[in-house]
């Protein structure tokens, strides 16, 4: 299945950022040693973060929201119209040193560029192609290095565990790319939709 393919990765290993100069680490030729870490560690597949998302729904829990304990709530399923809006805003994060759910308003924010402002995250998720929903949402995290990493902050996070366990949602897509001259270096983006 197409979806189970390696997630795509902005600056696969052989085009890494190099190191300037004043930046910290342990260097093999021009590449960082840490960033090689990162590239090897974030070689995941869909299946292999979505099972690890499903795993934490499986789960009774207080998202400490204020509604108490939730779910658990039913598997999500991998959709790649999500996933594509899901890369598009952690390109977007990564190459233009941003974190928000509105986009950069630069080049890299390309659903803000179609519409002459930044964007927002219901704008990119139609713009790739995922409508007629009746319930969307976003997360996004910096600076982890692993889905379980990842998970964890949003877990420890009242509102972006709200969006994990919502019974509502029943698709998912997500997408991480790396930029080692950003601030957080890693960005990922779970876009969540239910028909």
């Amino acid at each position: 299945m197409k979806h189970l393919t390696e997630l795509a990765i902005i600056s696969s290993i052989t085009s890494i950022m190099f190191i300037g100069c004043g930046e910290q680490g342990v260097t093999t030729g021009s590449v960082a040693l840490s960033d090689i870490n990162i590239t090897v560690s974030l070689k995941t597949t869909n299946s292999t973060i979505l099972e690890v998302i499903n795993r934490a729904r499986a789960e009774a829990r207080d998202c400490n929201d204020g509604r108490g304990m939730v779910g658990p709530s039913v598997a999500l399923k991998w959709n790649e119209d999500l996933y594509a809006s899901s890369y598009e805003h952690s390109n977007d994060l990564a190459k233009s040193d941003t974190f928000s759910h509105v986009g950069s308003g630069t080049s890299y924010d390309i659903t803000g560029s179609n519409i002459g402002r930044a964007s927002l995250f219901n704008e990119r998720i139609k713009a790739n192609g995922y409508v007629d929903y009746e319930i969307i949402g976003e997360n996004i995290a910096g600076g982890k290095d692993t889905i379980e990493s990842a998970l964890e902050a949003w877990i420890d996070s009242p509102a972006h565990c709200a969006n994990i366990m919502e019974k509502e949602f029943t698709e998912i897509g997500v997408a991480v790319v790396v930029n080692s001259n950003s601030k957080y270096r890693v960005y990922w983006t779970q876009n969540f939709g239910g028909k």
